[in-house]
């Protein structure tokens, strides 16, 4: 007979929810998000974006497959905790290499089961996104007050810079696996693996480069295009990234971003970011690519968009040309994707390569490399 240990997890705002203690015993700490797709918990935790976030599954059942090699986003979970109704108490797949939980105690993250996630949910949207800790083992056993304290105690997401937490400290490349077309210079702000093996596919050899690196030493590289990746924290924290986008701009290099690099694209076009109140968190959102007028399910996670006007063409505040919105969420209007229409740039806020689906909007990385060939024809052609 299974023994239950209690686990709870406390909101900012004095919200309790009780259950059961599940994966490693101790504290998690961090921004309290629900994730909405019914499958890939493990490319969930293992996305670098979802580090300093307490995350919750709003599928009820979790684990049911266990946890392999194959669908890992990179080599460690991030999520600084966990949260989950009804863990799977069997692994049935003929991939899995163990157990979540397992999993989940072998990297010490705290989590807890038994929970109404219906409930959490409901609240996150009512009140938004908020500081949150889950307590088990001798924590539980702390006092609600001691409790709440200690989450109150915590960081807010915004004003964070976290890149520097889940870059890569030294480059790393990787070659391509199609026909060569050039190189690609990655600013790994949190980076997942599926991104760069798209990449790659597509005829570029990979340059995956810190995110402390200097506009120089990118040029030094001579790659064809410029790519920054999705990542964790307040785009308004990342000056240096966009100041360093910004001179890749003017260098006339191909620029593709997603997700926190859509934001920071928006950032060095003189537009603004500011808070979702809950954010978009799973794989299914309808998104309209205006050019086409195609809507398409996409997968999600953020909680900082771009403020720009949906309803025209505008000129860039930074001096960049014409600008437009490309991509816009059905269920709310935020801002999904730019299109810069004067230089080679585009972004948008979801993520094409998701491991999990839909994979609705991977055509964006064939884009990418027809925008790549382009310059380098006009390039030609000019000489």
């Amino acid at each position: 007979m299974t023994r239950f240990e209690p686990a709870v997890l406390v909101l900012e705002d004095g919200t309790r929810y009780t259950g059961n203690a599940y994966g490693a015993h101790g504290r998690a700490l961090g921004e309290a998000v629900f994730a909405t797709g019914m499958t890939g918990y493990q490319e969930t935790i293992t996305d670098p974006s979802y580090a300093g976030q307490i995350v919750m599954m709003t599928a009820p059942h979790i684990g049911n497959t266990g946890v392999n090699d194959e669908d890992q986003e990179s080599d460690r979970i991030w999520v600084s905790g966990f949260v989950v109704r009804d863990p799977s108490r069997v692994v049935s797949n003929f991939r899995a290499l163990g157990s979540l939980d397992d999993q989940l105690v072998e990297q010490g993250v705290v989590g807890i089961s038994g929970v109404d996630t219906r409930a959490v949910t409901r609240r996150l949207r009512d009140a938004g996104a908020m500081r949150s800790g889950i307590f088990s083992g001798a924590e539980a056993a702390l006092g609600e007050a001691e409790q709440l304290a200690i989450v109150r105690s915590g960081v807010q997401m915004e004003g964070q810079n976290l890149s520097a937490r889940v870059s890569v400290t030294e480059r790393k490349s990787i070659p391509a696996t199609s026909e060569r077309i050039g190189s690609v210079a990655v600013l790994d702000l949190g980076v997942k693996d599926s991104t760069l093996r798209y990449l790659a596919s597509r005829g570029l050899d990979v340059h995956v480069l810190p995110q402390s690196v200097t506009a120089d030493e990118i040029f030094a590289l001579h790659p064809d295009a410029v790519f920054y990746s999705n990542g964790p924290g307040d785009p308004a924290a990342s000056g240096d990234h966009v100041e360093l986008l910004q001179a890749v701009l003017r260098k006339g290099l191909p620029f593709f971003g997603i997700c926190f690099g859509n934001q920071l694209l928006g950032r060095a076009l003189g537009l603004g970011t500011y808070k979702l109140p809950f954010g978009h968190r799973g794989i299914n959102q309808p998104v309209v690519d205006r050019s086409t007028g195609r809507v398409e399910i996409t997968a999600h996670n953020h909680g900082f968009a771009v403020e720009a006007p949906i309803d025209r063409v505008f000129d860039s505040p930074a001096g960049f040309g014409r600008v437009e919105v490309s991509h816009v969420n059905l269920n709310d209007n935020v801002v999904e994707g730019l299109n810069a229409l004067d230089i080679p740039a585009f972004s948008v806020q979801y993520h094409p390569e998701a491991a999990a689906g839909p994979h609705d909007a991977n055509y964006l990385f064939d884009r990418f490399r027809d925008l790549i060939l382009a310059t380098k024809a006009a390039e030609t052609e000019s000489k």
